[in-house]
């Protein structure tokens, strides 16, 4: 799995062509070595927990050093909800290339 393709958005098998070809749409398969980018229907679902993770990282310190400032909950919560929601273009495109290649990883095609 390499760190650097996840950031790069590339593929898992190739690790040179684009996943995404806009903000939100992918490619159907890879435009350099042609492996299919859904395995199966359903295949996003652990992408999920990706993004959940991601957006956990992002969060957590944000929601850290408020409550450490003395805001108030519903002040950090606002805060953090308006973080993720200028970050979601983004959490929804790293969790699915994150997902692919941590699928590859353990079950290569």
């Amino acid at each position: 799995m390499g760190l650097l393709a996840i950031v790069r958005l590339r593929c898992p098998c190739c690790l040179k062509g684009n996943v995404f070809r806009s903000l939100w749409r992918m490619h159907d398969e890879c435009p350099e070595c042609g492996v299919s980018f859904e395995r199966e229907p359903g295949f996003y679902y652990g992408a999920m927990y990706f993004s959940y993770g991601i957006g956990l990282a992002l969060a957590a310190p944000v929601s850290i050093l408020l409550f450490l400032k003395g805001f108030s909950e519903p002040i950090i919560f606002l805060v953090v909800i308006a973080q993720l929601a200028i970050v979601s273009p983004l959490l929804f495109r790293y969790s699915r290339v994150a997902w692919m290649h941590f699928d590859q990883r353990f079950d290569p095609r």
